[in-house]
Parts: structure tokens; sequence; C-alpha cells
């Protein structure tokens, strides 16, 4: 086992400083993954207070800023904890969750005003978790929240009044509510349920009613409501796939369950996202994703608002991640592939703009690669797309690959600017990341077509891109690697005894090296869903050989080439010991392993000294088993 001394580690990075590679300079290591001074900005609802999280050594605190003066001050004083999300609640109170607990994801929840005054703890979760329903105040006092205090594997809904901490029950879970939903007035009105395979959704016409089911669906179908309809309030508009492949806006009527019709959506494209205005009650776009995400507006003042903004900051992607309640004073950030991007105000009535900070000021982008989408046809033909980030100042041929599969089960690789896809550019490498089946965004067959498929289908498409690389000339077949976390680092372990593969090395982070494992790590509250991540990972009853062949840990004996392997001790998701008996089995076959661990960080890392650690670590294994092959 390689252990890696800091001293050595240090050594290394600052020698990446003086490095050179061609004409592009080596970029050191924490530029490309340097803390935010200032995150998650948020506005007053009246507009006229900017809140934001200060990084101050290992802690956050909660600054505010009047918009009109710029004057700000801090507002807590976190000494051993940091804030981990925080919202307001009216124009002069904000609640914000003090984190307790990393590993388990606890937390207790504050209430303060926004001049630092009257700050209160309203809950003290040291077993259960709590989670705020809706960001907005009922009758000035009450907070509409879920909570598994009653019954650790279920979330009911309490009524939290701010101003005494007293928790009232709002609505009793009866075992199989997976989700809980509400109108724009804060008003309980949707519920889904699970059987573990099959949701329903259940409607009520008020807070006084009963829920009733209206529709069912297997978990493979989406429906996601995203709002009511303001003049007909038993109306909702919903993203949907229901009787049809990709995900379409819809109207449904909760009376009946019907979809009413489909206000946008075609079978060429997957919407993934819409935005409803409370201000003007209609929705105002639907996001849609091939390449690129794209808009498809629904509202001309909100196109015009997007022209404005196209206009005000041009060659780069715009996103709206908070508004006041007038719909005057927006956030807005920016960003390309090349360009990690900025924070500005944006003011709709006088159409100005003021910059409040850079994402990473260290980032040059003429120094930055650009991510190409890719796509090519998998062996029983399916239509498979990527990604190709190459070097800069490199020809797209004959180069050292870094597989860059992402987590799951679900999601995807989308376009923009990723520190990592970057960083290992700027060290020589293609990066080649694959939507392999499975991904999110394809549409539903696509999704399940990667159900129980982990070292299976799955990886074939991954080996068919790589074979795509090379029959195209740009890979060099003798120095691939792979690289991933969670299921990419499972992913990437089983590509090095995959059938037809031939990798010159493999990293996991974090990866899920048993699937049996895994699946006993889901935590209670998410046990509705068992059976549905039986489905998609496999049965640990019925499909036990198929789950072996895809879990690394029994299956040492079929590796051979040199391992990068990092993990967090702490992580409820695997078993350390399993992952050192793991490396251990390697290393009695003469493996070379790379070893390198961490109490309870959340990896890469929210500090600078752990990231250093594992980015000088992973370019030194492939420098050692890559580059210089």
């Amino acid at each position: 086992m390689i252990v890696y001394k800091r001293y050595l580690l240090f050594f290394l990075l600052s020698l990446a400083f003086a490095c050179k590679q061609g004409d592009m300079r080596i970029i050191p290591v924490d530029d490309f993954f340097k803390s935010q001074d200032r995150l998650v900005y948020r506005i007053s609802p009246d507009g006229t207070s900017l809140s934001y999280l200060v990084l101050e050594g290992k802690n956050q605190n909660l600054y505010i800023e009047n918009i009109a003066t710029g004057k700000g001050r801090k507002v807590t004083q976190l000494k051993e904890r940091s804030i981990n999300f925080y919202f307001w609640v009216s124009k002069n109170e904000l609640i914000y969750y003090k984190e307790t607990d990393p590993q388990k994801r606890r937390s207790d929840i504050f209430i303060i005003n926004k001049d630092g005054s009257n700050e209160r703890q309203l809950t003290n979760n040291e077993k259960s978790k709590i989670r705020v329903l809706e960001d907005q105040l009922i009758d000035d006092k009450y907070l509409l929240v879920t909570s598994n205090k009653r019954d650790s594997t279920v979330f009911d809904v309490y009524r939290l009044n701010v101003r005494n901490g007293v928790m009232e029950m709002a609505a009793k879970n009866p075992g199989n509510i997976t989700d809980w939903i509400t109108d724009s007035e804060g008003k309980l009105r949707l519920a889904t349920s699970s059987d573990g395979v099959n949701e329903t959704l259940l409607y009520r016409e008020n807070e006084g009613s009963s829920f009733k089911p209206i529709m069912t669906n297997n978990f493979k179908t989406t429906f996601r409501p995203i709002a009511f309809s303001h003049n007909q309030p038993h109306i909702i508009y919903a993203v949907s796939d229901v009787n049809r492949d990709k995900s379409a806006l819809v109207e449904v009527d909760c009376h009946t369950g019907k979809e009413l019709k489909v206000v946008f959506g075609n079978d060429s494209i997957n919407i993934t996202d819409a935005q409803y205005s409370r201000k003007k009650q209609k929705m105002s776009f639907v996001v849609y994703e091939n390449w690129k995400k794209e808009k498809h507006f629904l509202d001309d003042s909100v196109k015009l608002l997007y022209t404005n903004l196209d206009h005000l900051l041009p060659k780069t992607e715009t996103r709206i991640i908070d508004r006041d309640k007038a719909e005057n004073v927006f956030i807005v950030r920016t960003f390309t592939d090349r360009n990690p991007g900025s924070f500005y105000l944006y003011f709709a009535k006088t159409g100005q703009l003021r910059k409040l900070s850079d994402f990473n000021s260290a980032i040059k982008v003429n120094e930055m690669s650009e991510m190409k989408p890719i796509s090519f046809v998998s062996k029983d033909s399916m239509r498979i797309q990527g990604y190709l980030t190459l070097p800069v100042n490199k020809k797209a041929q004959n180069l050292p690959v870094v597989v860059l599969p992402h987590d799951g089960p679900g999601g995807r690789n989308s376009w923009g600017y990723n520190a990592e896809v970057q960083f290992l550019a700027n060290r020589g490498y293609a990066v080649f990341q694959v939507n392999y089946r499975g991904s999110s965004g394809y549409g539903k067959a696509f999704f399940a077509a990667g159900f129980k498929q982990w070292g299976c289908k799955i990886q074939q498409d991954i080996n068919d891109g790589v074979q795509w690389l090379i029959n195209e000339k740009i890979a060099n077949p003798k120095r691939i690697a792979i690289y991933g976390s969670g299921f990419g680092g499972n992913i990437a372990l089983n590509a090095l005894y995959s059938k037809g593969s031939n990798y010159t090395c493999a990293a996991s982070n974090s990866g899920v090296i048993n699937l049996f494992t895994y699946l006993k790590s889901i935590p209670p509250f998410l046990k509705p869903n068992l059976q549905m991540y039986y489905e998609m990972i496999g049965n640990p009853v019925t499909d036990v050989d198929r789950m072996r062949q895809s879990s690394p840990l029994f299956q040492a004996d079929r590796i051979n080439a040199p391992v990068f392997i990092a993990q967090n001790i702490k992580d409820p998701n695997i078993n350390s010991a399993e992952t050192v008996q793991f490396i251990k089995n390697l290393q009695k076959r003469k493996v070379n392993v790379t070893y390198l661990e961490n109490d309870g960080v959340s990896f890469p890392g929210s500090h600078l000294e752990e990231r250093q650690k594992f980015y000088a670590a992973l370019e030194q294994f492939l420098e050692v088993n890559l580059k210089k092959k």
C-alpha cells in the first residue's frame, strides 16, 4: 500500500506550479478547486436586502447586505459548525440550518432577524431529520415542515410555530407517503405514496378534506407536479411521460386524474424542468436538454427578461437562481464550458446589472478546454451520447484518455464548466464522458434500459465509446484510464475486468465496491422505495450472481492493472473494512495499489488540505501509470 505523506504531496503540488505542458502552463491544483469566499446568494422578499454565506476557515456564517447602500454585516457567529442551508421567510427573518452531524446529514433549525437580533433555536434533532416543506410563513408564524421524529421510516407533516418552537401534527403519514406537495399559498394539497415499485398521486380539495388517489404509475414513469392553476385550483401543471417516452409539460385534472392537454412537448425532446411565476400566476418556461439545456418560453415578458440578460451578458449561459416577490430584483449566475462564471444582481425595471462575485477568479478562460458533444452507436444498436474535452493546443490524435463515468443510479453528464474535467485536460488528457444507458434526460426507455445492467450493458456502453475513440484515432489504445466517484467508481473498477476492455489503470473515489452493502445502507426513511432500488440495481436474493459479478469486492482475482482508491471512511454507503480487505486482496496478487482515505470530510473535500491531498495523489497516479506508459 502506498501512503502519501503530507510533505510529499505538497512537494508534488508545488512542483506543478513550475511545470509546463507544451505551450500551456500547468495550472496549480487548487486554482481549479478554490473555495468561494461568498456563496449561496439570496434576496429578501421585499428586494431590499442581499444575503450570502462567507467561508471563514472551516466554518460558514451568514451575512446581510443592504442593496441600496452596499453596507453589510455578519449576523451569525458560528465557531464550531457551519450553515449548510438557509432562506428568507419574511422581509426581516431568515431560517438557517446549523450542521450537527455531517455524515448523517442532521441539522438544527434556527430563526434570526436580518439585523442579527432575536436568534432562536427552533428544533433540536439528535436522532430525527427535519426539513422545511414550504419556505413561506403562514399567518406570520407557521412553517410547514416534515420530520421522522415519530417514526424513523416515514416523514409526517408538522406546523412549526417559529415564535415559540412548538410543532403540531398537520398530516400523519400512514406509512407509505414518500412526498408531500403544497400549492402556491402553502397549503398541503398533494402527496405521493409508494408500494416500492408503483407510485400513487393523492389529492385533496382543501386542508379539511381527505387525500384521495387519482393516478398510479410505475416508478419508471415520470410525473412531477410543478404548480396548481390559479384560475382552476383542481388543475395542476406537471412534467410527465405518462403514456409517452419523452416528458412533456401537461395539464392534469385532479378530480379525474386525466391529462387535459400538452402545454409543450414532442417526441424528439425531453422536458426536464418548468418554471412557474407566483406573481404572474402562470407558467414561465420549460427546460429541455439535448447536448445543452434550452428554454421554451410560455410567457413573452419572461422571454424579454432573458433576452435582456443575453444582451448584457453575451456569449454565456444565464440562470436565475433567486428573485424578490415582485420579480424585479434577480440573482443571476453565468457560466460556459470554459468559464465557471459569475454572480450578478439584475434590476428588471432599470435594466441595470451589478456584479457580485466570480465563482472562481483563478480560472482564465483562454487556458480552459472546450467541451464538445459526441455520439456513437453501441454494439446492440443503441445511440449513446456524451462529451469529449481535449487538451488546449493538442490535436485530436493518439492522446492519452481519462474516461469519466458519472455517478448513479440515474443522473447524467451535462454541458458546462466542470472543474475535474478541466483539471484533467490541463494535465494533457482527453476527457471522455459517456451518458450510458440508465442516464436520465433521454426518455423513459433509455433510462429503464440501464436497470440491473451495472457491470453489464452499462459497462459495454463505456467500452463501446472507448472503441469509438480508438477507431477515430483520437485515443492511444495503450494509454486509456478510467476514473469515477460513487457508482462511477464502481464502473471504473469493473472496467478492469470487463469483457473486451483493456484499460491501463483505474481510479475510484468513494466507489461502490459491493452492491449488497450499498443496498443495506439505504436509510430507514427510504425503505418504501427499496423495491425500486432492487429493480434498478439488483435484488440481493434473486440476482445474487449478477450482483457479485458487478461488485469489484468479489472480483479482485481478475484485476491486474494499477488501481487508485480513495474513500471517506465514515461514508454510510460503504463499509471501510471491505475496502481495506479489497485492497489487501489486490496486494496479495502484486497489483499496484494507491490508497488514500479521509476521516469524514465530504469528497472531493470541503477543505483546501483535503483537495490538495486528493488531486495531487490522483495526478501523480495518472502521471506514473498513464502519461509515462
